[in-house]
């Protein structure tokens, strides 16, 4: 059986919690306590350690490009989305038609929106990148603010990465 270790780590756009198992990471989540029992123990592991290294160099503008093993609990379909997230390269953004025809199934618009919306490994597996076919930000686990925000490191925007603001914690 896996075990399962979680840590927090303070970011530029709040706590989040980072969560391994003996496969590899299992969840990137924003604004939690940290001791939600399902994570296990609060405990480093090398994993884990490696993660949250790669998360400071990422938000330090450092690093692009994660190199960690992922292991998230998902669909086959869901995987295969994550997957083209995961080619999405560091500060551009495709639409969900893009992702459905990169997955070869154009008529799959909303189950990849759905899909996207349930990426369990934030920041890592880049869901940030994904914006309406019209070029506007769209819905976003962690709220627009942390979205645009990403989205803003990314372009190397690093004033109105430093300057914005949530608009909502919730």
């Amino acid at each position: 059986m896996d075990s399962t270790t979680h840590v927090t780590l303070e970011s530029p756009i709040g706590t989040l919690a980072v969560v391994a198992n003996d496969q590899g990471l299992t969840y990137v989540e924003f604004g939690v306590t940290g001791s939600e029992p399902e994570w296990g123990p609060r405990e480093s592991t090398p994993l884990l350690a490696a993660a949250t290294e790669q998360l400071e160099a990422y938000f330090a503008g450092q690093l692009h490009d994660f190199d960690l093993p992922l292991a998230a609990a998902g669909t086959d379909f869901q995987r295969r989305v994550w997957a083209a997230l995961s080619e999405i390269p560091f500060g551009q953004t495709v639409s969900y038609m893009d992702i459905a025809e990169r997955i070869g199934n154009r008529k799959a618009v909303r189950a990849v929106g759905l899909a996207n919306g349930s990426n369990p490994i934030a920041i890592i597996v880049p869901c940030h990148r994904v914006i309406g076919a019209n070029g506007k930000l769209t819905g976003y686990a962690g709220g627009l603010w942390r979205k645009e925000r990403l989205l803003a490191l990314e372009r190397g925007e690093v004033d109105l990465f430093a300057r914005l603001e949530p608009l909502s914690r919730t």
